[in-house]
């Protein structure tokens, strides 16, 4: 059942969302070599708290802490360590915020020090190909063209784009019908309709597509060992195009000129 929201609840959503969208920005300051993701962690759940929100990732499911830390060849859901980002690494953070009722959930990844023009342009490309799916999200159109859109991006630029993990709508629950993949054909899956909100995450590989599942339960790897890339929105489709709720104006302003 796919749960439309009203013009009040997707506000609601959208006071999550900025929550989270500020969370990022806080963690973005914080990042640099020496800096454990256990740090970056403590530092999010605080900023949330601060804010009257809980953090959504906190125990769902089990899992251990507020923010999703991965690193380098972790794709996705890195549980935060005593590990210290060294120069070179890339970071992804993926927060969730939990406020009047509603979810909001987005994901950035964060450069530490100097990183290599390879991986920069995976970067690059997998932030593109997120607003290249955004785009694609019309009323009217199907949920395959959003996937169609990320996964023909990132193809054409030689990555390849991870099947096992994929979007969703958002909103009383942090995961909720439809899940929305990077990879699809246009014209295929569900209408999208007016009033859905989703989160749209391209999870991008530097390498091939496949991943698996580290001993903690958890952490997803490329199987290559090469890096992954992850970026994520929630938005809201409305009749005058998508309506981004969450935001990276904030993480912008922190990384400045060093902005992908």
């Amino acid at each position: 059942m796919i749960y439309l929201k009203t013009d009040e609840e997707i506000e609601l959503l959208r006071i999550s969302n900025l929550i989270v969208a500020r969370t990022l920005a806080e963690v973005g300051k914080a990042i640099k070599p020496g800096v454990t993701t256990l740090a970056l962690d403590k530092l999010a759940e605080e900023f949330i708290r601060s804010n009257d929100a809980v953090p959504s990732f906190l125990g769902y499911g089990g899992f251990p802490n507020s923010i999703c830390t991965s690193v380098n060849d972790q794709i996705v859901h890195g549980i935060p360590s005593n590990y210290e980002l060294k120069d070179g690494d890339i970071v992804s953070v993926d927060c969730g915020a939990y406020k009047n009722g509603f979810h909001g959930d987005s994901c950035y990844t964060f450069c530490v020090g100097e990183v290599s023009p390879e991986v920069l342009s995976l970067l690059k490309t997998t932030k593109e190909a997120l607003y290249k799916g955004i785009e694609a999200a019309k009323v009217g159109g199907r949920l395959g063209d959003i996937g169609s859109a990320v996964q023909t991006h990132c193809e054409s630029n030689g990555y390849s784009v991870v099947r096992e993990f994929v979007g969703h709508g958002v909103g009383h629950d942090m995961h909720e019908e439809p899940m929305v993949p990077n990879y699809g054909r246009r014209g295929n899956g569900p209408m999208l309709k007016d009033g859905m909100v989703i989160a749209i995450e391209p999870m991008i590989n530097l390498g091939k597509k496949d991943c698996y599942l580290e001993s903690d339960g958890w952490t997803a790897v490329t199987s290559d060992h090469k890096y992954a890339a992850h970026y994520e929105h929630t938005i809201a489709i409305r009749k005058g195009g998508a309506d981004i709720l969450s935001s990276f104006e904030y993480v912008e302003q922190v990384l400045g000129n060093k902005a992908i």
